[in-house]
């Protein structure tokens, strides 16, 4: 990598932005940025990227528009041990993408067992009703893996991420994004 790409990649990385394939170049975006020039998914499907952003807004106020559909994607497709999803340091092991199409899926047969309907067209009350069921594994239609528990914590995870785990993030909480306070360092 030369001197000037790293110094992009590093300054990138610093407030949170990821490579996207945009027209076949490479891009850094953060999450949020992606969603927003619409960059095209590359594993999930729309179906699946629109129940994940269903459930991440139930789990954390923001997390459709910050992206968590085309943050969990993109983590999609970096080699597993560089993956940034808390899937990383669970007893799911990769490929990834098998966890989250499971586990979209259960979502979307458990609401349709419940309300007869996909859960993104559940009403708000509906959808914190189906959350709080699943953080107690309280889903009488849930069948088979992932777990209730595992489901709620990882998307709950990502969903947290992708809200509060950036510059924007940490700037509406109050707390000192500590690369902006130190010294630019010289590599």
């Amino acid at each position: 990598m030369d001197d000037i790409a790293r110094r992009s990649f590093i300054k990138g990385a610093s407030i949170g932005a990821l490579a996207f394939t945009v027209g076949g170049v490479e891009v850094m975006l953060t999450a949020r940025q992606a969603r927003a020039q619409g960059v095209p998914l590359r594993v999930l499907t729309p179906g699946e990227a629109e129940t994940l952003e269903a459930i991440g807004d139930v789990l954390a106020i923001g997390a459709r528009d910050a992206g968590i559909a085309h943050f969990v994607d993109q983590q999609l497709t970096v080699p597993p041990g560089f993956a940034l999803l808390s899937l990383r340091v669970s007893e799911v092991r990769p490929p990834y993408v098998d966890f989250y199409r499971d586990a979209l899926a259960a979502i979307e047969t458990s609401a349709t067992a419940a309300r007869g309907r996909k859960f993104g067209a559940f009403t708000a009350a509906e959808k914190l009703e189906f959350v709080a069921r699943l953080s107690h594994h309280d889903i009488e239609s849930w069948r088979g893996r992932p777990s209730q528990a595992l489901v709620y914590s990882a998307l709950r995870n990502d969903a947290v991420d992708v809200v509060y785990g950036t510059v924007e993030g940490f700037e509406r909480l109050g707390v000192p994004y500590l690369p902006h306070i130190l010294p630019e360092r010289k590599w």
